[in-house]
């Protein structure tokens, strides 16, 4: 399970922009539990499941991979899953690297 940092500005709707995002990113519907929590299965991903954090301001996300997947598959899936974070967080992925490095300094 990782839990990803919100940009300033993008917390407003981001109930909405998560699912919004696995539907553009992903092109299917996900299902929806009675806590808040969607999940998808797509690719190299048997189970892609997030939802909102500590005080609606981070996403969680917890993944199943899919271990007899095809390169060409994991290539796929991983390319649409850092998409699907970046549109969702507003980060890029060396900006949310740096965001989790910093979080582990934080927290030792």
């Amino acid at each position: 399970m990782q839990e990803y940092q919100i940009k300033r500005g993008y917390t407003k709707n981001l109930a909405e922009s998560m699912v919004q995002g696995l539907r553009d990113q992903f092109e299917t519907e996900p299902t929806t539990s009675r806590d808040g929590h969607y999940t998808i299965a797509y690719g190299a991903l048997l189970r892609l499941e997030v939802r909102l954090g500590a005080g609606g301001k981070t996403l969680i996300v917890d993944t199943e991979a899919d271990k007899a997947a095809t390169d060409e598959t994991i290539i796929d899936t991983n390319r649409r899953f850092r998409n699907y974070l970046q549109q969702v967080t507003g980060y890029t992925a060396k900006e949310r690297a740096k965001k989790a490095q910093q979080a582990l300094k934080g927290s030792t």
